[in-house]
């Protein structure tokens, strides 16, 4: 059991405020009957809620794909530059944020939720969730540099990075499969073996792979079996 003004705030899509006011005006509906009193208390998984007679439906969990594009920044806010949460055309809980992070300069798969568990499942380090991205380099990779990059590649001031997969797409385009999240990783590897990351585009995470019919900046949400695959991480 939960009070309706409760309920319908838990949405996103009204504050409580709004809601009170709504039930004054006589606009939210229980099971066909009018709504009179804020305290009403409903059983959320039985009872129809309506709303100017359209059916109040939301699931307490979001998740949507997004084809981040280049100069929006993977935050919540900022006072600065757009971000991703600015992309998103739809009212969404007040929790939700990009499961992390692309540079401002890099674009495509980014995952909104406010689904805090499957967020740590996805960028902890110990369960090695695989990311692919689309690599432009400055110039041919040689052998050795695929070498060492396959073999787990020192970063840095020898920060080891773990074995990666690398397949040569065309002379300076590459698929970079990583099971890590290092700060700026990829960018950082091909620092390490003397070349310069000029493009870069995640293509995949875990099971999740980029709808290839959504343009930068557009977004939706996951379907069905696309949800399932990810929980299974």
């Amino acid at each position: 059991m939960m009070r309706i003004e409760k309920y319908i705030a838990n949405s996103g899509l009204f504050t409580r405020n709004e809601v009170k006011k709504m039930i004054r005006a006589k606009r939210i509906q229980v099971n066909g009957e009018i709504v009179l009193k804020a305290g009403l208390n409903i059983q959320e998984d039985r009872d129809e809620i309506r709303i100017d007679d359209e059916i109040l439906q939301y699931d307490p969990q979001v998740y949507i794909m997004l084809n981040k594009p280049r100069d929006v920044i993977s935050a919540t806010q900022d006072t600065l530059h757009e971000t991703v949460m600015d992309l998103i055309d739809d009212i969404l809980p007040p929790d939700c944020f990009p499961i992390g992070r692309l540079d401002i300069d890099t674009e495509g798969l980014l995952l909104i939720s406010n689904d805090g568990a499957l967020a740590h499942r996805l960028l902890s380090p110990r369960h090695h969730v695989a990311k692919t991205y689309e690599v432009h380099v400055r110039e041919e990779l040689t052998e050795a540099a695929i070498k060492r990059i396959q073999a787990g590649i020192l970063i840095d001031q020898g920060e080891q990075c773990l074995p990666a997969k690398i397949e040569q797409l065309k002379e300076t385009v590459y698929l970079l499969t990583i099971e890590e999240g290092k700060y700026h990783q990829v960018k950082r590897m091909m620092q390490a073996v003397d070349n310069e990351v000029l493009y870069l585009k995640r293509l995949t995470m875990g099971s999740l792979t980029l709808d290839e019919s959504l343009d930068a900046g557009a977004w939706r949400y996951l379907d069905e079996a696309e949800l399932t695959a990810l929980k299974q991480i």
